[in-house]
């Protein structure tokens, strides 16, 4: 079945003394675009997250946030700029020396200097953790993809149905195209009849017939609509992602109403056309949201 691109996950757990919570969520996007919002100490398993995600979902963008609570397993550590610090300290007494500062340079004075002094978080290197989160994730993302396939199978009967609606559009258009050439003829002999008072040179009114026959045939076109309908119809049982050959097939609909609509010279033709092109634009909207 198809599966939505809009939906929600979450899982939480207690892991080392802290409460881990993992929120996703997902809405419609062109291609796989993956946002991660963790505390900076997770960083490094920044990588191992996107794979994992990617391994189950194919498009859409998806926003991750991992929260903690408790005291989070840092290691903490002073870094010194000992060659900025040198210059700060050559710097200041060089002032003190021209401008004849008595003020002595004191601790204080150093730890203020910015950038010289400064507490690195390192990030985590423990492994049960490591594996503690990525279940976390895992669960959530499974949460997200119930969610998913849930919304698919409602887009799925409404698809269903726009479906049924365009075929049944398409079959109106297949059984007026004869008729398009035949009240053609009979427009155009009337008026050469009226102008030459009866005297008609069938010749003549069959061979603009047959040209008007020719730039007005939408035969090819009606087909064509068949075959997008039934590849659409077919792609609704796939279990592979089919959004993009969805939006592809839309886009073709769309070409041959349009063309249908610019060939036909025909009042009722031209409505069913307004039609199909309605439901084609409704057809677009849910298709946008489909993974």
């Amino acid at each position: 079945m198809i599966r939505s691109m809009t939906g929600f996950g979450r899982s939480s757990g207690q892991l080392d003394s802290c409460l881990f919570t993992v929120e996703m969520k997902s809405v419609n996007h062109r291609f796989l675009d993956i946002h991660l919002k963790m505390p900076k100490q997770l960083m490094n398993m920044e990588d191992k997250i996107r794979k994992l995600i990617s391994k189950s979902i194919s498009r859409g963008r998806i926003e991750i946030y991992i929260n903690v609570e408790g005291d989070f397993l840092t290691s903490k550590t002073i870094q010194v700029d000992w060659n900025l610090l040198d210059q700060y300290v050559s710097s200041l007494q060089q002032i003190q020396k021209r401008f004849s500062i008595e003020d002595n340079l004191s601790l204080q004075h150093i730890i203020s200097l910015e950038g010289a002094i400064h507490i690195q978080e390192d990030t985590i290197s423990n492994n049960t953790l490591e594996k503690g989160i990525l279940e976390l994730v895992n669960t959530a993302v499974k949460e997200l993809l119930v969610m998913r396939k849930i919304e698919g199978e409602h887009l799925a009967s409404d698809l269903n149905q726009k479906l049924t609606l365009l075929s049944q559009i398409n079959h109106q258009l297949e059984e007026l195209a004869p008729t398009v050439v035949e009240n053609y003829q009979d427009r155009i002999s009337k008026r050469v009849s009226d102008f030459i008072s009866g005297k008609i040179d069938e010749n003549r009114i069959l061979t603009e017939v047959a040209l008007f026959a020719d730039k007005a045939d939408i035969n090819e076109e009606i087909t064509r609509i068949h075959s997008h309908i039934q590849q659409f119809i077919d792609s609704l049982t796939s279990n592979e992602p089919i959004g993009r050959k969805m939006d592809f097939l839309v886009q073709e609909l769309n070409r041959e109403a349009n063309t249908i609509g610019s060939k036909a010279n025909d009042s009722q033709i031209a409505k069913n056309v307004v039609e199909l092109k309605s439901i084609i634009e409704k057809l677009k909207e849910q298709v946008q949201n489909i993974e």
